[in-house]
């Protein structure tokens, strides 16, 4: 069980960087729609590229702040019933949750994504727009995110049953970017 603690405070802490780029990510989208806006209304001059260039953040603040909310205890809930419980019953929700919705799911988005990617990387997709940027590069951030996202779930489910076994400390529920 150490090993595979030590794995997931590995996962944790992949996820943990990755999240924080994220998070500095959303300064930076903000930046490139204010230049863009006063580009576009104060000096008659669009860009496809800029705008793409938004959307692409946009998309991998999200991708790449999946894991990294996980991890915290960010994502949603039916707290109805899952809050009232006690901590011990609280990990094994989340462990069955895991195990039978949540690692299904993260495995089957990462793999079925794949051959879109192989796709889009075999032809250099390209925006459909004048000036727009390539496409493959955002596509790939698909499965990479995804993938992180199931091993951010592993770590989630590593933690629960080592706190069932003593081994650990209750999980965090939420915890605030510090």
């Amino acid at each position: 069980m150490k090993t595979l603690l030590s794995a997931a405070r590995a996962i944790d802490t992949v996820n943990e960087r990755i999240g924080r780029l994220a998070c500095w990510l959303t300064l930076v989208v903000v930046l490139v729609a204010t230049a863009n806006a006063i580009l576009r209304y104060g000096f008659r001059f669009g860009s496809n590229g800029l705008l793409e260039l938004q959307w692409y953040m946009f998309a991998l603040i999200f991708l790449f702040g999946a894991a990294f909310t996980l991890a915290r205890g960010g994502h949603v809930r039916v707290d109805v019933l899952y809050g009232r419980q006690t901590p011990r019953r609280q990990a094994w929700i989340d462990i069955l949750g895991g195990l039978f919705f949540f690692l299904p799911t993260t495995i089957a988005l990462t793999v079925l994504s794949l051959p879109m990617v192989a796709s889009s990387i075999e032809v250099w997709e390209g925006s459909p727009d004048v000036g727009g940027l390539a496409r493959w590069p955002i596509k790939a951030a698909i499965p990479l995110a995804f993938a992180l996202l199931t091993l951010q779930g592993i770590s989630e489910i590593i933690k629960r049953v080592a706190f069932l076994r003593g081994l650990a400390p209750a999980p965090v529920q939420r915890r605030e970017l510090q």
